[in-house]
């Protein structure tokens, strides 16, 4: 049966008027794409080998990170992830998972908390800050993100990072809302959330540690937020810097009542 000249043409012009429906098939078929590897997600690499970091006994003073105060206590696990950054009484300062880790590698193992945060990123020991990071995100994997506001650096840190969010600047005037400042918006295939408010469970600050599947890394929220900062084509903030951990605070708060999918799959 021959289809008729005129009924290829309308099917062809409803094609290539309709990009909104094409590319939300594009986009479907990567979530499905992603749902499938979530079964095999490498990131259960990075923990296992984080989980194994913990109890370790390493550094100049032999010693594992049992002990460390991620915010609950001692040793306390479950629950820190959705609940930091936040401010601790011994640094006086508001710390994010990674640089409370960096605290602890130092006063219980050592470490140069300094020479580590100058490391390249993705080498070196950031690598195992990276693990354990991983490791201790999924312990509170489907919980509620419920940063505390009480401490008046906790305040001071989300205005920061509001700001820091909203500042536009470098050679393209980029900012951070640029990307992630509306509604609706991708780039290229890739849905881009709104972060000025609650995007929803396991979607943007509560899908980081992630495991990047096009380059084959594990990253941690502070390689995410350096990566934007690159994009931006502005300078590095650094590793653990507190722009990074003001924009954590910001993007965090806005987070609260959505669960946590960490450690998730990304492109």
């Amino acid at each position: 049966m021959r289809i008729p000249k005129a009924l290829l043409l309308i099917a062809l012009w409803c094609l290539v008027t309709t990009p909104t429906w094409a590319q939300k098939s594009a986009v479907q078929s990567i979530e499905e794409y992603r749902a499938m590897l979530q079964d095999g997600n490498p990131a259960e690499l990075f923990e296992a080998k984080g989980e194994a970091l913990w109890k370790q006994k390493r550094g100049p003073r032999k010693g594992s990170l049992e002990q460390c105060d991620l915010g609950k206590g001692p040793g306390v696990v479950k629950g820190v992830f959705v609940e930091l950054p936040r401010y601790f009484s011994d640094t006086k300062r508001v710390q994010d998972l990674e640089s409370r880790l960096l605290t602890c590698m130092e006063t219980q193992q050592g470490f140069n908390a300094a020479e580590i945060a100058k490391t390249p990123f993705g080498e070196g020991e950031q690598k195992n800050v990276t693990a354990l990071a991983t490791w201790i995100s999924g312990e509170s994997k489907d919980l509620k993100f419920d940063l505390p506001q009480s401490h008046p650096q906790e305040k001071v840190f989300y205005e920061v990072g509001k700001r820091l969010f909203f500042q536009r600047a470098g050679p393209h005037d980029f900012s951070c809302a640029s990307c992630h400042g509306q509604d609706n918006t991708r780039i290229r295939l890739q849905d881009l959330p709104n972060l000025t408010k609650n995007p929803g469970d396991g979607v943007g600050f509560a899908a980081w540690p992630a495991y990047r599947v096009s380059n084959g890394q594990m990253w941690g929220m502070q390689q995410r937020l350096n990566d934007c900062y690159r994009q931006q084509r502005f300078p590095y903030p650094g590793f653990a810097s507190d722009a990074t951990i003001a924009l954590g605070v910001y993007l965090g708060v806005n987070t609260k009542g959505s669960a946590s999918i960490a450690p998730a799959i990304k492109r």
